[in-house]
Formats: structure tokens, sequence, C-alpha cells
């Protein structure tokens, strides 16, 4: 089929490696294997799939080593598999440029939800809610028809859900935006309160886009109530 997505599912357990591939295979998808973090790093490179499933144990590189390399040269939507109860694992990998997590043992209608979720976020990203071909706050640049994003001039590489939740956040110029509301706006309605997954991505973005990080002017937060893009000419 034409638009056949590939997912590159890389653990080295073959049982999980084994199943993960069957389930998604059976429901539509193209799917190429790696078992550690070094294959998963030179399989982005050379075959592009459209999203990864990583396991974070693994020998020779771990997910988190390899989630970091990619980065450096692919937005390609990250999904890492973790252990249950693991909360640092899971904050590691969204701090090294995950998109999502998944905790295993998962079910494969969890596993398919989430691939469709993170998809949809991806391809949400280029869908425009501006009326005019860029967006310009202070010295941030959102050149919706390119989906790139400049800072004073200088490019500036985005995964796929932080280019959503700044759009998001631009298209509710000085409006503030709960946890809830950005969740359910960037991630879906399953997320509403999974506010670790929120808090990462923020740091993650602000990191990106604000000359001082700890005291940003383009997203800032109205303690207890939630996040605001304010009008360019209040922003400190």
């Amino acid at each position: 089929m034409p638009d056949q997505k590939t997912v590159l599912v890389v653990d080295d357990e073959p049982r999980y490696l084994g199943l993960v591939q069957i389930n998604l295979e059976t429901d539509g998808y193209n799917v190429i294997t790696a078992m550690d973090g070094q294959q998963a790093v030179e399989a982005v490179a050379h075959n592009k799939p459209d999203i990864v499933l990583l396991d974070v144990m693994m020998p020779v590189m771990d997910g988190f080593t390899a989630c970091e390399r990619i980065r450096e040269f692919s937005s390609v939507p990250i999904i890492i598999l973790t252990a249950k109860g693991e909360e640092r694992d899971r904050v590691r990998g969204l701090d090294a440029g995950a998109d999502d997590y998944i905790v295993k043992p998962f079910s494969a209608q969890e596993l398919l939800a989430r691939v469709r979720a993170v998809l949809r976020r991806a391809e949400r990203g280029h869908i425009e809610d501006f009326h005019e071909p860029v967006f310009r706050h202070k010295d941030l640049e959102i050149d919706l028809a390119r989906a790139l994003v400049t800072v004073g001039g200088k490019e500036v590489s985005l995964t796929a859900t932080e280019y959503r939740l700044l759009q998001t956040m631009a298209s509710n110029l000085g409006h503030v935006l709960s946890s809830e509301e950005l969740l359910t706006s960037v991630w879906g309605p399953e997320y509403k309160d999974d506010k670790e997954i929120l808090w990462v991505c923020l740091s993650r973005l602000r990191q990106k886009i604000e000359a001082d990080p700890k005291n940003p002017i383009h997203i800032v937060t109205r303690q207890g109530i939630g996040y605001l893009m304010p009008p360019a000419e209040e922003a400190a």
C-alpha cells in the first residue's frame, strides 16, 4: 500500500521483538527490527522509518544513548519501552528526545493505540491554525509551510511533539492553557492526566527556543493555572 508506515522496533529480547512485529504487521505496518542501540541508529539513518519503538536496556548501546544519537540527525517519532515502575527511565528517555513511552508488559491494543497516537501527532504538526504563513514572536519564527522553526535567524531542530506543542501555544497567543488542555490537544485525551510527559517536553522545548530557559519569554508558566505565550509586546 502506498501510504504504509514503516516501524523500526528495537529490543534485545527476541520474544518481545517477535510479538511486537507480528502485532504491527497484522495491523498493516511494515516492520524492520534491530537488537541494540547501534543497530537502531544505523537503521534510522539508512531506512528512514516513520516511527521507532526503542527499548532502553540493551547491549552495545542502550536506548537512551541511541535516542540521543538519533536526535542528532533525525526528528523521527520515538516511543521508548520501559520496565514497569521505572519512572526514572521514563523521564530519562523523554529527556533524551523520545516523544512518548510505553510500559512493559503491554497489550497489543495499547501498543497499536500509542503508535497511532504518535503518528497522528507527527502528521498534525503540519496542519496549520494560522492565517499568516510565518508566525513571529520576538526572536522566534515558525514557517508554517515548511514546519521550520528559527530563533534569532538560526534553525532549531524540534521533534514532531515539540513542534506540535509550540504550534499549539502559538495558535493560542495571549491565552492561558491548562496542563489538561495542552495534553489533550497535543497528545490526545487519553494523556490528559500525564503531566510528567508535558513537563519534560516543555522543559526540552524551552532549552531549544529560550535564551534563558529559567526565565522564558516565549512560553511562560502561570503558577497553578497553566501556560501562556504572551503577546510579543508583553514578553519580557
